[in-house]
């Protein structure tokens, strides 16, 4: 089962980097990680620095993409954005954490793909 779940995980942040192009975002960086945890792209989006967390769900049995967004998750992504500020001496610029929202129907066949601007205030 890991593997599957692995398998989706990856197709999604595919078709979301995909997505991404598509709205005119710029891919800087896929899968960033640090002590405090991972964020699975980083794009430029017009003046805008995107954090972009993708959610993806085969079937709706656990909720949505957008519900599995735990309000621990929304931490965790504020603090590994600002971590990635501060790595790189970015200072004070416009950023976001949006979501990309991937379903499929429980037989493999694509649902949707929603993105969510802001999807995420910051948190302290």
């Amino acid at each position: 089962m890991p593997n599957r779940r692995h398998a989706l995980g990856k197709l999604g942040e595919e078709l979301a980097a995909q997505h991404l192009q598509q709205h005119g975002y710029v891919i800087l960086k896929r899968n960033y990680r640090c002590q405090n945890g991972e964020v699975d792209i980083i794009a430029q989006d017009g003046q805008r620095l995107a954090f972009v967390e993708v959610r993806t769900r085969r079937g709706s049995a656990f909720g949505t993409p957008e519900e599995s967004i735990t309000p621990t998750k929304q931490t965790r992504l504020a603090t590994v954005a600002r971590n990635y500020l501060e790595e790189k001496e970015l200072g004070e610029i416009d950023w976001g954490i949006d979501v990309v929202a991937i379903e499929f129907r429980p037989d493999g066949v694509l649902l949707r793909i929603g993105l969510i601007r802001n999807a995420v205030m910051e948190t302290t």
